[in-house]
């Protein structure tokens, strides 16, 4: 495992053959997106390392992300912040940590082994993939200190649930069970407390394990707002143009006629 020294001192970042883990640790305020962690998030981020295949997303100490920086609405309260710098630590801070993981180039993977509420659902499910112990919950209860939905929740959570239940679920604030979470498909896999780190590491060495390129070019094309199948057949073209090139084509096509299992490289 390699270590990858941050300046921050609220995340902490890691990578362990091909799978990169970052993990916020700042148990005052169960994880939740201060200055500093914020400012934590975005170097880890930007420090990732070439050989990083995939990156988990996760929390310390029982919490995943308590949610937004509940210091600075005191100090807007108290006079200490102003609105416009409220504003601005809102988009440019939080916001912009929920932006970055979205816009991550890798595969990206939640692991909820604790609450994620507010930003720190949305966190969760600006990730690709969720798994969510069934001894937490997921939430989006901006409602809870009289705010609207921030952070892109308005934009991430419609597309995963439907309009219809995003409204319910931020009208009403509903902290949501794995179960309920995992059949609205706010999450994407649930799991025991035992099993949760087996489970978690079966599926990240599953992805670090594929067509690192492919991976990439499948999460663009994923994302793309194509609106008709004609446009997205012809980006799907475009990507598999350059992919017809890479080593692991070569191999996977290789591993195929010898009927075994390929073993890709990531270039």
């Amino acid at each position: 495992m390699t270590t990858v020294e941050l300046d921050a001192d609220t995340v902490r970042l890691s990578v362990d053959d091909g799978v990169a883990t970052m993990v916020i640790d700042a148990p005052s305020v169960r994880n939740a997106l201060t200055m500093d962690v914020t400012a934590g998030v975005r170097e880890a981020l930007d420090s990732l390392p070439d050989e990083a295949r995939c990156l988990i997303v996760r929390g310390a100490d029982g919490a995943f992300c308590a949610g937004g920086d509940v210091n600075a609405m005191l100090e807007l309260q108290a006079g200490a912040m102003s609105l416009p710098e409220a504003v601005d630590h809102v988009i440019h801070d939080t916001a912009d940590c929920i932006r970055r993981i979205y816009n991550c180039d890798i595969p990206t993977i939640a692991a909820i082994d604790g609450a994620a509420v507010g930003a720190g659902g949305a966190l969760a499910i600006a990730c690709d993939l969720q798994l969510l112990s069934t001894e937490t919950h997921i939430g989006f209860g901006f409602r809870r200190v009289g705010l609207a939905v921030d952070s892109g929740v308005s934009y991430l959570l419609p597309r995963l649930v439907g309009q219809n239940v995003a409204m319910e679920l931020v009208y009403t604030g509903e902290l949501l069970e794995a179960e309920r979470a995992l059949e609205l498909g706010v999450v994407t896999r649930i799991s025991e407390p035992e099993s949760f780190e087996d489970e978690l590491a079966d599926l990240t060495k599953r992805i670090a394990s594929g067509p690192t390129s492919a991976l990439k070019a499948s999460k663009r094309l994923l994302r793309r707002p194509d609106d008709s199948l004609e446009a997205a057949i012809e980006h799907e073209a475009s990507a598999q143009a350059v992919l017809f090139e890479t080593d692991d084509h070569a191999e996977g096509v290789e591993s195929f006629m010898e009927r075994r299992d390929p073993e890709f490289t990531g270039r």
